[in-house]
């Protein structure tokens, strides 16, 4: 496929993405929502993991940053468009302080504090008062934008859907930029990219910034789509599960981000309805949610490591005619 028919096929992606609120009923709407979410946090993901090689297992933490600043900003008589736009700029500055101390870690390392940042951040948002402890924060008010009220499932897919162009165009455009190349060298060795003139730890931190600015987009919208929010709205599982769809989808593109989440959280949506059949036990639907996500990043390790974004230019591969 040609750049130009790559670009077209993306813009038709997108049109079908932003039209498809229009075609769905209720219960599919919030699924959509949930999808258009989920997609938002993961091309963050992929372009920390994939374009600058950094392992992150706290996405969930920024995700809740984002959904906390928008809920308390609105609950104390912001208007809710200040506290919408306020939530990304609080995760992000939230990871450009953890970012000093963590980037400094390597591999499970990373992994394994950036896990601890989520896990502390749920200890403190249960224990501080405005927040709500663990009571949770309640009477998040709807969204509104001037005379215009966000009061359905509908018009939140449309704001999810809006959030998530937003967020490929950003990070499309980065890609394709001079940083975009130099976090691409920066995975593929740091002390190549160093000596080539690339201040690593700038870039590192800003990628780690802007990954976690998506996140609290997201959580933003979140909040004012659930309208409370508590501790438990944001498990440790939640930054697992973003990992997991950055790497079935594709870590390397940014359409792999959305494919990943639209693919696992169907599956996981799928499965969830027939375990909630009659005659299935009650802990069923968690049995199940914990083996599709490791059955899913298994399979996509072994036999998929591009993701199943990679899957049509590998059928490309094989179709071609080989050169005598």
């Amino acid at each position: 496929m040609t750049p130009r028919n790559e670009r077209m096929a993306q813009v038709l992606l997108l049109l079908c993405a932003l039209g498809a609120p229009a075609l769905l009923g209720e219960s599919e709407l919030a699924l959509y929502v949930h999808c258009a979410l989920a997609a938002t946090v993961t091309i963050g993901i992929s372009l920390l993991m994939g374009q600058a090689g950094q392992v992150s297992l706290g996405q969930g933490a920024f995700y809740a940053c984002g959904a906390y600043t928008a809920g308390v900003l609105a609950t104390q008589g912001f208007p809710t468009l200040v506290a919408l736009a306020v939530a990304p700029l609080a995760a992000a500055l939230l990871a450009a302080m953890l970012g000093v101390p963590l980037l400094m870690l390597r591999g499970h390392h990373l992994a394994f504090g950036t896990l601890a940042t989520h896990l502390i951040f749920l200890s403190v948002i249960g224990e501080v008062a405005v927040t709500g402890g663990d009571v949770g924060l309640q009477g998040v008010p709807p969204l509104t934008i001037g005379p215009f009220a966000f009061d359905s499932v509908r018009a939140y897919a449309y704001l999810s859907a809006l959030g998530l162009l937003c967020v490929a165009l950003i990070a499309h455009n980065t890609l394709a930029s001079r940083p975009g190349r130099a976090l691409r060298a920066l995975s593929s060795s740091e002390i190549a990219a160093a000596s080539s003139g690339i201040p690593v730890g700038r870039y590192k931190l800003a990628v780690f910034a802007l990954s976690a600015a998506f996140a609290g987009l997201a959580g933003g919208i979140y909040a004012f789509y659930i309208g409370y929010l508590a501790p438990g709205s944001f498990p440790v599982l939640s930054s697992v599960e973003y990992v997991v769809m950055a790497t079935v989808g594709g870590l390397r593109t940014v359409a792999g981000g959305v494919i990943g989440s639209v693919v696992v959280l169907l599956l996981v949506h799928g499965l969830s309805r027939f375990a909630t059949m009659s005659g299935m036990p009650e802990t069923a639907p968690v049995i199940l949610s914990y083996a599709v996500y490791a059955l899913l990043l298994i399979v996509a390790v072994l036999f998929l490591p591009g993701g199943v974004a990679s899957i049509p230019a590998s059928l490309r591969k094989r179709t071609q005619p080989t050169n005598p």
